[in-house]
């Protein structure tokens, strides 16, 4: 059985079609944005030109915003990794979740099936959003009901990183590159999963791994070096970057209850018993996510969830806990 609540309905910007795909008209998009399509210079490193588009956009776009009085950024410095096409933790991935799990091959040749390219000539690039403090803050003090910050975040914080996911692709296509964002393919959606419960046909949090940017916690949380209170994107294009290293073998090497079986405070920040010493009950987080959702409509007057609790107030919020 699906879940009732699907993620992707409480942003208004999921609804914008197959133009946010990246797949046409990625080119105009920054015209829309008033900002030129970025090229590497000759000779200069892809990865350092790819980590700058990601880095600057983020530091310079008015949209990294939570839309507040205030105008005060949802985004600190986003972390950048990379990951080879052919890795084979993709096809890993595929069998342990699914067969509608698209390896970056399967999601580039939908986005250009006229492109011959092979998984060797694609880098599927990953970024980590981490919250700010005053965002994190503002959570860390609740135990019941979301804050306002962290609902903001959520939903406009998202609507930046679906922008971000755009800026990306395109930037690449128009230097001859060209480039998809799996989650905002229209054929992204979440399917049944014999293992999972359920899953997406695409998991950021999964690349984001793949290219050495963290591992997961008790509470399915990826945890990095600046912490779970975050939010990831990626983007697979056809340009050759070298791989980010993993500097893990267990992909639970950061979590403290895995790794040293102390800690598990995430499993007493969730208001509605979907982390516990057992794991993650998806099913208990999505109708908790759902509560949220009717939370935030009554008291901010935003339409959309944000939950978040697992993320904050312990030792990983903000970093590999030691």
């Amino acid at each position: 059985m699906r879940p009732d609540l699907n993620r992707r309905k409480f942003l208004a910007a999921s609804a914008r079609g197959a133009a946010a795909a990246g797949l046409a008209g990625v080119a105009r998009h920054l015209n829309w944005l008033g900002i030129p399509a970025a090229r590497a210079a000759q000779g200069e490193n892809p990865s350092d030109w790819i980590t700058s588009l990601v880095r600057d956009y983020t530091a310079n776009s008015p949209l990294n915003s939570l839309k507040n009085e205030a105008a005060e950024k949802a985004w600190d410095e986003p972390l950048v990794g990379f990951c080879r096409g052919d890795d084979s933790i993709f096809q890993l991935y595929k069998d342990r979740v699914g067969p509608f799990h698209w390896t970056p091959l399967e999601i580039f040749r939908l986005a250009f099936p006229d492109d011959p390219a092979r998984a060797d000539e694609l880098t599927v690039i990953s970024w980590i959003l981490p919250h700010t403090e005053a965002v994190k803050a503002d959570l860390r003090k609740e135990t019941k009901n979301p804050s306002e910050k962290w609902v903001r975040a959520r939903i406009y914080g998202e609507e930046f990183n679906e922008d971000l996911r755009r800026y990306v692709a395109a930037s690449l296509l128009k230097s001859g590159h060209p480039a998809v964002a799996p989650s905002l393919s229209p054929g992204f959606k979440t399917e049944k999963s014999e293992r999972y419960v359920f899953a997406s046909t695409w998991s950021e949090r999964h690349a984001a791994y793949a290219a050495g940017l963290g591992t997961f916690g008790l509470c399915d949380g990826l945890i990095t070096p600046k912490g779970k209170a975050m939010r990831c994107g990626a983007v697979v294009a056809r340009i050759q970057v070298a791989g980010t290293p993993r500097p893990y073998e267990d992909h639970h090497a950061y979590c403290l209850f895995y790794a040293k079986g102390i800690c598990g405070l995430c499993t007493t920040r969730c208001p509605a018993g979907a982390v516990t010493k057992s794991g993650h009950d998806k099913q208990a987080c999505m109708k908790q996510c759902a509560a949220t959702a009717q939370y935030a409509d009554k008291q901010f007057g935003l339409k959309g969830y944000g939950c978040g609790f697992c993320q904050t107030g312990v030792p990983c919020e903000s970093r590999i806990p030691v």
